[in-house]
């Protein structure tokens, strides 16, 4: 049995380059960029109207001019209108390109407008106030959103805003989510009172579809030739196995021999952590993973953000995040020599720490708990007891 930092260190060994693929940018959110996104045009591309109200030049402030006849009316993606006196102003709208005869927009609230006449009552009017200057933001050409970060909702706005129709993003693995056990039903049939519904791999499905993955779902029976078969076919044919359940001791756990019998590679079996101490890892040659998780919903999950999404993220070349810590809002203990990953509910104090409260729940077959928690606090391997006030690693899911 092995610790979770020598667990961490051997997945983050088996990092893959899948490469890039082009999609349409409408797509691309949760996948990670893999181009720069750069301006097509100045940004912004004219001299732009902050404010509705009226644009005048501002030697008629100097000259001691505050009431202008009104030329036109401009509004936003009108052609500019010009002033041909100091005397004249421009009614114009937010959005709207300003004329080159005037430099400065006085807001409505500032001025008074009767019968075709705008007369400034505010006194502290400055040149080219209420103006998005021309370029200002971006020269054409410049960095906008360099690669290597998660294609967001902003960098989805940046990419319509340029004409960026495609965009170049880093393949995502293929991934197969496995179940196995008589035991589990299909979600729309009535177990027997001595089954379950097969609920984890939809749970570890949501999951990869917010990290931009679109995984298939596989059960496979409590027999082993079937299961050898089976994931035989998903070892050529996937990038990533991420199976749930069928890898402890039992009777009836055909998954390890199978995997023996297919020449994957075990790179490590049980981890001194709760929940999910019987996590199995390996490799298939140079082609694929196996992430085999307890099917145990809680230690399935667990172990799906601590290792699966922690690999993912170095694969795509992203950031390692910095660490997050939380305090522990209550004593607690725990007595086994194993890491434990605590359920906390956060919240925060007046002091500004992130305060994490408890919530145990019924042990790692205790699904519904987690619709009631936000994060994994981790406990330190080598204590068993844990003071109120002590400041611990978070690991969020929320």
């Amino acid at each position: 049995m092995i610790t979770v930092e020598q667990a961490e260190k051997l997945i983050l060994g088996q990092t893959r380059e899948y490469g890039n693929e082009t999609i349409p940018f409408e797509q691309a959110l949760g996948k990670v960029l893999a181009e720069d996104i750069t301006a097509d045009r100045d940004l912004p591309p004219f001299n732009r109207v902050t404010m509705d109200g009226i644009a005048i030049n501002y030697q008629a402030i100097k000259n001691g001019i505050n009431t202008f006849h009104i030329k036109a009316t401009q509004a936003a993606g009108d052609e500019p209108v010009a002033i041909n006196e100091l005397d004249e102003c421009i009614e114009i709208m937010t959005g709207a390109a300003l004329p080159v005869s005037v430099d400065t927009v006085v807001r409505y609230e500032d001025v008074e407008i009767r019968a075709g006449l705008a007369s400034i009552h505010a006194r502290d009017i400055k040149s080219g106030q209420n103006i998005h200057i021309w370029g200002i933001d971006k020269k054409e050409g410049g960095v906008l959103a360099p690669a290597g970060q998660p294609v967001t909702p902003a960098i989805i706005s940046i990419a319509a805003s340029v004409g960026k129709t495609h965009l170049v993003v880093k393949k995502m693995p293929r991934v197969v989510i496995i179940s196995s056990g008589d035991e589990l039903v299909d979600v729309h049939q009535t177990p027997s009172p001595y089954q379950i519904r097969k609920s984890n791999s939809y749970t570890v499905k949501a999951v990869l579809q917010q990290h931009g993955i679109q995984p298939d779902i596989l059960h496979i029976p409590d027999d082993p030739e079937i299961t050898k078969t089976q994931i035989q076919h998903c070892l050529q044919n996937y990038d990533v196995l991420l199976l749930s359940g069928g890898i402890s001791m039992g009777k009836f756990d055909y998954i390890p021999q199978a995997l023996e019998d297919l020449q994957v590679t075990k790179v490590f079996h049980k981890v001194a952590q709760r929940p999910g101490k019987p996590f199995w890892f390996g490799q298939y040659q140079d082609k694929a993973l196996v992430f085999a998780f307890p099917g145990n919903p809680v230690a399935t999950f667990m172990c799906l953000h601590r290792y699966f999404l922690t690999w993912l993220n170095a694969t795509l070349g992203l950031p390692l995040a910095l660490p997050v810590y939380a305090v522990l809002n209550k004593d607690f203990q725990f007595q086994p020599a194993l890491q434990y990953y605590l359920q906390v509910k956060l919240q925060s104090n007046t002091q500004g720490q992130l305060m994490a409260s408890p919530i145990e729940g019924n042990g790692s077959g205790d699904f519904a708990n987690l619709a009631d928690t936000e994060a994994f606090l981790e406990l330190p391997l080598e204590r068993n007891e844990f003071k109120k006030g002590e400041v611990f690693k978070l690991f969020r899911f929320h």
